[in-house]
């Protein structure tokens, strides 16, 4: 079945949307939250949360286009919530590592009118994900998005641990970068 098809079946509030959903798109949800929760039972707990929250969250939202990564969205937040919430000390330490290292290239403020919009931020962060090499690309989304280790991702593209941290530093160096020359603070 067709996203848009989906998409329908929510705003309809046909519950075999949720079915569609899970046959098309519930192993890759599962496999997006084992990553981050390291617990296959807590993974398909927040696959049915993902669910749930989809369920409320589509109308008014209507993700015909882009529905995967809709509800991968969600999936992350639902895992990284789980995660801070059992306090997962190991798994915690790697997250609280791979954010600060973003941090150290995105600007975050406290106050509301300093924040980028949202829009703006995710065309800013496309351009500069197209500007990358394939490999890097992967390399740099494997850790900051899927939150894979260092050893992971050299494991899964057979690359030297040294060669992931490398491109790692040199991509968020691109980063800042590239911030600096859409005009927005460090």
């Amino acid at each position: 079945m067709e996203d848009g098809d989906i998409v329908e079946l929510f705003l309809s509030r046909d519950e075999s949307a949720l079915r569609h959903t899970s046959e098309k798109y519930g192993k890759r949800l599962r496999r997006l939250s084992y990553g981050i929760v390291r617990d296959a039972q807590t993974a398909e707990e927040c696959e049915n949360d993902t669910y749930v929250k989809a369920w409320n969250a589509i109308p008014p939202h209507s993700p015909k286009d882009h529905l995967y990564a809709f509800l991968a969205r969600i999936t992350r937040n639902v895992s990284l919530n789980r995660c801070r919430d059992s306090s997962r000390l190991k798994r915690s330490v790697h997250i609280c590592e791979l954010s600060a290292e973003m941090e150290q290239c995105i600007p975050v403020p406290d106050d509301c009118q300093c924040r980028l919009d949202d829009m703006a931020f995710a065309d800013m962060m496309n351009s500069f994900l197209a500007s990358l090499t394939p490999e890097c690309r992967r390399i740099f989304v494997r850790s900051y998005w899927y939150l894979d280790s260092v050893a992971d991702i050299s494991k899964r593209f057979a690359l030297s641990e040294s060669k992931v941290k490398t491109t790692l530093y040199r991509c968020r160096n691109k980063l800042r970068e590239h911030l600096k020359k859409e005009d927005h603070t460090i």
